[in-house]
């Protein structure tokens, strides 16, 4: 892909794409980084949890400009394919072009935020380059609870202004993000025996679209979760069956694709349950023919297992997945357009110790609207018998719209491209608002290329906006 422009941009990030870097297993992008700063002579540091700055110098003439803080995270979201056989902890991503866009085969592309800390190498390596003194943040965990952010301690970092490389549409800036907190609930589940004579199948939900779950919650796109509990209530309502397995979704920042369980019935019930079951894989493939034009809900025959959920909990267990929301809660009243509270049900996870895993989470711009909504997914997991608890809160970023720091950025982009950029809010949570804890000091803009697809399988770079964001941040670098 030596043709990709601009080509320091596009090596860094292919270089990137070949180091595993899974939330919280970050070690080998880490020795990576330490050692780019080492062979170029680069000042850098680490602190106790596996942040990195690297330091470069101002050019000649630009002494006096204040320092800048460039920022983005080395994790990525690891998803794939169900029948994809890529081990993220050794495989390197399988980065292909496709009209136009970087995409990865049967997995994410790691393009959030890997293109932001290609776009930070690159910078560091640039012999041409005119800017004030850098400082490179990398962050640690970032997907996970953005927990590198969260420890960072004051003097780490030293600069006034800071840019984040983590937004994805390029010609938007970004001054705002939710907050968020992510909702566990805990099921507890006994076994009893299967009947006997009973036949066993697996119904699942699978080939939906997927996506971030900030920033594609407004696109009423399938939830196989939900899918998954919308059909297995219905049967209930009508046969008695067991369940022996159920799992859906992964992560707690992305829209489930993919989710299935292994149910037990007699055979007097299996026509029944099978017509039940191809009328709703009918209803949903028509339901969401535009959306997810993918859906492929199916029922096959599997073996027997060898215990079943208790009844009550599995009647409990299906009730609550049925009745819990997904989705957008509430649009903002300041910003057109902008999502301000939504709510996803990313997984269910069922281990061998008697407990099967509920995760959720919640995001919203506005704190209290955050915690109520968090609240209400509580009381509905209780009211199931569940017990609840919340964890990887973290702030949203309030807008400021007089930033000394957002009107040069708007000019460099108007010198450039002889238009306005889109400034904007995003529902997607940023480290933005973490940064203000501990560096109350920092101005903040948000900007990136164009991705899409991010925290599923299909997730695309667009290469041209590439060279246009590369543009972009030199423009504002040589003018802040």
């Amino acid at each position: 892909m030596k043709h990709l422009e601009p080509q320091a941009v596009f090596s860094a990030f292919l270089d990137i794409c070949r180091i595993p870097r899974e939330s919280g297993k970050e070690e080998q992008i880490g020795a990576y980084l330490q050692d780019f700063a080492q062979t170029r002579g680069l000042e850098h540091r680490t602190d106790q949890v596996g942040n990195i700055v690297i330091v470069k110098p101002a050019t000649a003439g630009m002494e006096q400009s204040p320092m800048v803080v460039l920022q983005s995270h080395m994790d990525m979201v690891c998803e794939k394919n169900e029948d994809s056989l890529h081990d993220f902890s050794k495989d390197p991503i399988h980065v292909y072009e496709e009209d136009g866009w970087l995409k990865a085969k049967d997995t994410t592309l790691g393009a959030d935020c890997g293109i932001g800390m290609a776009l930070q190498l690159a910078l560091l390596d640039s012999q041409e380059a005119v800017h004030g003194a850098l400082e490179c943040l990398f962050t640690v965990s970032e997907e996970t609870g953005l927990d590198g952010a969260r420890a960072l301690k004051p003097g780490f970092i030293t600069g006034d202004i800071l840019l984040n490389l983590d937004s994805e549409d390029e010609g938007e800036i970004f001054i705002g993000c939710a907050g968020g907190i992510d909702t566990t609930a805990r099921f507890a589940y006994a076994t009893e025996a299967v009947p006997n004579g009973a036949l066993a199948f697996k119904v699942s939900v699978s080939g939906a679209t997927g996506g971030h779950s900030g920033d594609e919650i407004h696109k009423d796109l399938a939830n196989a979760n939900q899918l998954l509990a919308r059909f297995l209530w219905k049967a209930q309502q009508q046969y008695t069956f067991g369940i022996a397995h159920i799992r859906g979704g992964n992560k707690r920042n992305a829209i489930p694709r993919e989710a299935w369980a292994t149910c037990t019935l007699s055979p007097a019930d299996q026509d029944g349950f099978i017509g039940l079951f191809q009328q709703f894989a009918s209803e949903c493939r028509a339901e969401y023919l535009h959306t997810d034009p993918e859906l492929k809900p199916e029922i096959t025959s599997t073996l027997l297992p060898d215990r079943l959920i208790d009844a009550d909990t599995c009647c409990r267990l299906v009730a609550a997945l049925y009745a819990c929301p997904h989705g957008v809660l509430a649009m903002s009243k300041e910003i057109p357009g902008l999502v301000e509270t939504s709510t996803n049900l990313a997984s269910v996870k069922m281990d061998k110790e008697g407990e099967i895993r509920i995760g959720t989470s919640q995001r919203s711009s506005v704190n209290t609207a955050r915690y109520n909504a968090a609240s209400r997914i509580e009381a509905l997991f209780c009211l199931a018998g569940a017990k609840v608890t919340h964890e990887s809160e973290y702030p949203g970023w309030a807008p400021n719209t007089h930033s000394p720091t957002l009107q040069k950025a708007i000019a460099a982009y108007r010198r450039l491209f002889d238009r306005e950029p889109a400034v904007k809010a995003i529902h997607a949570g940023l480290e933005c608002g973490i940064f203000l804890d501990a560096f109350p000091q920092l101005d903040m803009i948000s900007f990136g290329p164009t991705l899409r697809g991010v925290h599923a399988p299909g997730e695309r770079l667009e290469v041209a906006s590439v060279q246009k964001c590369w543009d972009f941040l030199l423009e504002i670098l040589e003018t802040i």
